[in-house]
């Protein structure tokens, strides 16, 4: 096992990993930018080096910066967390050459993944189902047009490489996919340097459902069970859960076993999620395979009771699987919920800086918080807006459910504008309640005649 880890993250993130760090006694150095430096987390780790100014690309992203500042700190490993540079394979492979370890993929596998065509070809040649889709378009905008319309309408326009929802588009009819098109290729070359794009068959208001999966370099897998992430709005997931209600267990059992083979046939070497859509109608159908850790790993280690960052640091340190107590079957011992909580108003959902005047999480018995900040500490401008997540747990989804709508009640935060109140509309809408959940229902629940006047109810105006 590693004795110095460089943490290559900010925020809840490297909060996270200071902590797991701290666990297994393993000396944490916090990589951090001019604008982080005073976050509670710098100060609670072993040291910490000021890597750059705020803009992540002179900072967070730079990564001959980042591994230069590893490598004088004494580190023998660099964690990236998620985001950020976690699935970058140029970085990867840097950070091999300069004698340091990455904690992730090997750079071949984040090159693979990385490219949602290709990987998304492989997947299927090894077994996986998949939706109906293109290749990569390409041509005039009229061949484009004219190569998607093929599958059908409704379409969704992607982004080859990325991920998060950016750059999605979803497209009725042609007009409607030129626009698309073009709208998909200009977010896809802003956030990810790269404008390709590809089509796939909409499927309308579908379950978001994932797969925690762990491999080791000898070809050892193994699952742990599923996550329900449909509640999203802009198609960013904003609640998640373990395990995924109103689905069959075995059905869930099925594909999480054939999640793991074939990731393990495959040869992948370490954490994956695999991404699906699933309708009762179609079933399963392959999305993508994010290389790292999700926001939302902290509902599966709640409801198994496995640390999944700790598995990290014991696969990357050549660990085998098997060796790793991971083993489960049947069901989730307990249910648990994940609310994000980002510095947005819970109507048009713009991102709202500034101080934290009053933050004060919840604490009690099956809860758990993830945050980088505390009172005092500013959110600024330069980075996401998500500012701590909230994960109950339980016995039963309704326990769970019930505790979650007490924590977020119970949590304090004045001085800049937040979603409270959308996700606390959302864990008393009857629908999410009964385990109706798809990918449209934020939306639903905020077209409800009642939902502003709600809002003002709950003091959230």
């Amino acid at each position: 096992m590693f004795s110095k880890v460089a943490i290559a993250n900010r925020g809840a993130v490297a909060a996270r990993l200071v902590r797991a760090l701290s666990a297994t006694k393993i000396k944490s150095v916090v990589l951090c930018s001019e604008a982080d430096r005073e976050l509670p987390y710098v100060r609670e780790a072993d040291e910490y080096r000021v890597i750059g100014p705020p803009p992540p690309k002179d900072s967070y992203l730079c990564g001959e910066k980042v591994i230069e500042a590893a490598l004088a700190a004494g580190a023998e490993a660099i964690h990236p967390g998620w985001g950020f540079l976690s699935e970058d394979a140029d970085f990867a492979q840097k950070t091999g050459d300069r004698g340091l370890v990455f904690i992730g993929p090997s750079p071949k596998w984040l090159k693979i993944m990385g490219d949602k065509v290709k990987s998304r070809q492989m997947m299927a040649d090894l077994g996986l189902p998949t939706a109906p889709a293109t290749e990569e378009l390409i041509g005039t905008t009229q061949e484009k047009v004219a190569e998607a319309k093929k599958l059908g309408f409704p379409l969704l326009i992607k982004p080859s490489g990325g991920g998060g929802g950016i750059g999605m588009m979803p497209a009725e009819n042609e007009e409607g996919l030129i626009k698309a098109i073009e709208a998909a290729e200009s977010q896809a070359l802003r956030g990810f340097g790269r404008g390709a794009v590809y089509a796939e068959r909409l499927v309308k208001n579908p379950r978001h459902v994932e797969f925690q999966v762990i491999c080791d370099s000898q070809g050892g897998s193994v699952h742990l069970f599923e996550r329900d992430c449909s509640i999203q709005r802009r198609r960013q997931k904003v609640i998640e859960e373990a395990g995924a209600p109103n689905i069959e267990r075995q059905r869930l059992l099925d594909m999480a076993s054939l999640a793991a083979k074939v990731l393990g046939r495959s040869g992948y070497d370490h954490l994956a999620t695999l991404e699906t859509l699933f309708s009762p109608e179609t079933g399963f159908s392959f999305l993508e395979v994010n290389p790292r850790l999700q926001v939302e790993h902290g509902v599966t280690e709640e409801a198994t009771g496995k640390d999944l960052v700790a598995t990290q640091l014991a696969v990357a340190a050549g660990f085998r699987v098997g060796n790793l107590g991971l083993e489960v079957a049947g069901e989730p011992a307990r249910h648990a919920l994940e609310a994000r909580i980002y510095a947005e108003d819970s109507l048009r959902f713009l991102p709202s800086p500034g101080p934290l005047k009053v933050f004060r999480p919840p604490q009690g018995e099956s809860l758990r918080v993830e945050t980088g900040f505390a009172e005092g500490c500013l959110v600024t401008p330069w980075y996401d807006p998500m500012i701590a997540q909230v994960i109950a747990s339980g016995p039963t989804r309704a326990e769970a459910i019930a505790k979650l709508r007490e924590a977020l009640a119970a949590f304090e935060i004045e001085g800049l504008k937040t979603n409270l109140g959308f996700l606390r509309l959302m864990l008393s809408y009857e629908p999410f309640i009964n385990g109706l959940v798809h990918t449209g229902l934020a939306e639903e629940l905020m077209k409800s005649p009642s939902y502003k006047s709600d809002l003002a109810a709950l003091g959230y105006a």
